[in-house]
């Protein structure tokens, strides 16, 4: 008698649920941020990013920034490259940013987003 094998499919289908919030738990701090950072006023950096040059990709929204950056700080992570790896591997990173990954924030980009440049 030959042995079975469980299926093998490399293309299995979407096994997660379409909504990534429900990846977390309920009371999950960055279900709690995404409830904060969308009663933030968030115009003042929009304008910002208004003014600068409109050429180039598009880029990601102040809120996902907000929300993921809080969020990193509420659990002790404020290395930006680690940030970006969670964006890949952290359920709740992903979910704060839209399964999207965007680039770390250096010190110098921290300066030029809020609108001057650092020295």
């Amino acid at each position: 008698m030959a042995k079975s094998y469980l299926p093998y499919n490399l293309e299995p289908r979407l096994l997660l649920p379409p909504d990534m919030r429900e990846w977390l738990p309920e009371g999950h701090l960055a279900r709690f941020l995404l409830g904060v950072v969308a009663e933030l006023e968030l115009s003042a950096i929009e304008r910002v990013y208004d003014a600068k040059d409109p050429r180039g990709r598009a880029g990601y929204h102040p809120a996902r920034r907000v929300a993921l950056r809080l969020c990193a700080y509420c659990v002790g992570e404020p290395s930006s490259r680690r940030i970006e790896r969670g964006t890949y591997e952290d359920e709740a990173y992903r979910v704060l940013t839209g399964d999207q990954h965007p680039a770390p924030l250096t010190p110098p980009a921290y300066g030029t987003f809020r609108g001057r440049t650092r020295r």
